[in-house]
């Protein structure tokens, strides 16, 4: 089977965990300022707070921002129920607009017309979907104009560029996750990024308790920290990230021709936008069954996301329709496109997604054929 992930963490790695080991300094530490201070660069930002993983660093960065009680912040129903969780952790409330029907990234119209509702509403948190950046340009100013924050949840996108930028560089702050599955991995872990030095020290104060001396604390934290043993594995995983990336980017251009022609949507790379392809997700109206075909035919696919946020138990009574949402989750197949693939795997996924229209294609004529006798 071709799966849809193979983390690939490498010597290097491996090398630099024993030496965090032999060095005896476990939680956080020197590692782990080594690491914010390295990817703060490769983002073009000046500042970077390392934490536990992508969910506390949105978590945490609201609360730099100061959103919580009595906020609102507007995002989309249509990625990893995280990015809505994180909102409520901080104490506001998510507001959904609906997605782009060709990216699924957020929709600024959708945002815009939030925006001109609502007198309550402190940020905008844009999700860049499957390693695509979100239009940053419309967003960045409709916050402007509405005197709202704009957030850039980058867990899928380390490396992405939008108009020569860097994602991470956009927004008044930006975070990732270095989930064992996404571009580069630190086992767990994500990242604060930001220009601003006191959303940066309100961020960092926040993840060790609202310390601001050894045993002196100025406002409730939390434990939010990263272990040098992460930060040795994601610094190392930083220095491959460009070459994983150029390889998913070779991955999806053979998929994006090989798959013209055939039945299935492939992605959009808006005009000015590099994505980084976190993942290849194509849409079907025959969804279910491509995926069974596929497994059938060893090529590993998953569906993100099978059901939106605002129809989550955990979200009962949202109020508003989101109909290009809910359309992309009943139609989008995420099929492998990570760089441990091989040229063979890439003809097997191409040649299983054609067979599947030959099969289909079989199956109508036989059932046409029937109806007609």
């Amino acid at each position: 089977m071709i799966p849809i992930a193979d983390p690939d963490v490498g010597p290097t790695a491996r090398k630099r965990v024993e030496s965090v080991l032999d060095r005896g300094q476990l939680a956080d530490g020197e590692e782990v300022r080594r690491f914010e201070a390295e990817f703060a660069t490769f983002c073009g930002t000046d500042h970077a707070v390392a934490t536990t993983n992508g969910t506390t660093a949105l978590h945490a960065g609201f609360e730099a921002l100061g959103v919580g009680d009595g906020d609102a912040v507007v995002t989309t129903p249509f990625s990893f129920v995280a990015s809505a969780n994180a909102i409520k952790h901080a104490g506001a409330t998510p507001v959904f607009a609906d997605v782009d029907p060709e990216t699924l990234t957020l929709d600024p119209a959708a945002v815009e017309a939030v925006l001109e509702e609502r007198d309550d509403v402190a940020a905008v948190l844009a999700v860049h979907l499957y390693g695509t950046p979100a239009e940053m340009d419309r967003l960045g100013s409709i916050a402007d104009e509405h005197d709202v924050a704009l957030v850039e949840d980058a867990a899928q996108a380390h490396g992405a560029e939008y108009h020569g930028e860097r994602v991470g560089s956009i927004g008044d702050l930006a975070c990732f996750s270095f989930y064992p599955t996404k571009n580069m991995t630190s086992g767990e872990g994500g990242m604060i990024t930001t220009d601003d030095p006191e959303i940066a020290e309100r961020a960092a104060r926040f993840c060790d308790h609202g310390r601001t001396g050894k045993y002196e604390h100025a406002e409730v934290g939390h434990n939010f920290r990263m272990t040098s043993l992460c930060a040795a594995i994601g610094r190392s995983q930083l220095e491959r990230l460009p070459t994983f990336n150029l390889a998913r980017r070779g991955n999806a251009a053979y998929l994006d021709e090989r798959l013209r022609g055939t039945s299935v949507e492939t992605p959009v790379e808006p005009v000015g936008v590099q994505s980084v392809y976190h993942q290849y997700t194509v849409r079907s109206t025959e969804r279910d069954a491509l995926r069974r075909h596929l497994d059938a035919n060893g090529v590993g696919a998953a569906v993100y996301y099978p059901t939106p946020i605002h129809l989550q138990p955990a979200y009962d009574g949202t109020v508003g329709e989101f109909p290009v949402a809910e359309r992309a989750a009943d139609r989008v197949l995420s099929i492998p496109v990570h760089p441990g693939l091989s040229t063979e795997d890439l003809q097997t996924i191409g040649a299983a997604v054609e067979s599947f229209d030959r099969t289909e294609h079989a199956a109508g004529a036989a059932e046409a054929e029937r109806q007609n006798t």
